[in-house]
């Protein structure tokens, strides 16, 4: 098997032909699927089947996938990918801001899809090297045991959220582009339009407390990046 040990995923797709055929290609690469035609089961199925990540479409009849991706992550960060047949930009930040992980765009390509799978899987493992942790003021950051305390306190992050703060506080000090931070993140190069990683550090800064129209934990360098300040962290 291939799959990193990612194991179970719980695909939501209403196609049957489509959800068939990405069944099909993720079963012969090691993964137990499981699928739902419908919003208002999925839920229901997450619970029950427990799966490692979940492929979820944004289209779907008795309730629209944005709502089952805040149900699903109000209860667990397990990663969610999207699947939208919109390429506005608009589509990917709301399934972004409710929660998602990654988004891809149909006609879905399975390798691609697969690709993307893998990607969240290297995210979830933690790196072997050295640091296994960092420490600024009263943020503390545990990549083995993927935990953010703030001044004592637990902050809840997705995978996706917690990569993205891992990666800035790696770089603490230096600026990282949009484009330094999706090549980094998810293989791509930025677009001019793709604006996931302004949804992403707007969710950070709210989770830790970092005011939004004059952050100082970290800082929007205009024309160049995000800059994770080392010292902002001490009060």
């Amino acid at each position: 098997m291939d799959n990193l040990g990612f194991g179970r995923v719980l695909l939501v797709e209403d196609d049957e032909r489509l959800a068939a055929l990405i069944a099909h290609f993720l079963e012969q690469h090691g993964y137990e699927v499981r699928t739902v035609h419908r919003g208002d089961l999925a839920v229901a199925a997450f619970l029950e089947f427990k799966p490692k990540v979940v492929v979820l479409d944004l289209m779907l009849p008795g309730q629209s996938g944005l709502h089952v991706c805040r149900e699903i992550r109000s209860v667990s960060d397990t990663p969610i990918v999207i699947l939208t047949a919109k390429e506005d930009d608009l589509d990917h930040i709301l399934g972004l801001e409710s929660g998602a992980d990654d988004y891809v765009i149909k006609p879905i390509k399975p390798p691609v899809l697969l690709a993307r799978l893998r990607a969240l899987q290297r995210r979830q493992v933690p790196d072997s090297g050295v640091v296994s942790s960092l420490e600024f003021g009263q943020l503390h950051i545990d990549r083995s045991c993927r935990e953010v305390r703030l001044a004592g306190e637990l902050i809840e992050l997705t995978t996706m959220e917690f990569e993205l703060l891992w990666l800035l506080a790696s770089a603490a000090g230096n600026i990282l582009s949009r484009d330094d931070i999706l090549n980094r993140m998810r293989g791509i190069a930025f677009d001019g339009l793709n604006r996931s990683v302004d949804v992403y550090i707007s969710k950070l800064r709210n989770k830790l407390k970092d005011n939004p129209r004059e952050p100082v934990c970290i800082k929007t360098v205009w024309g160049k990046g995000y800059l994770f300040n080392p010292f902002a962290w001490e009060l």
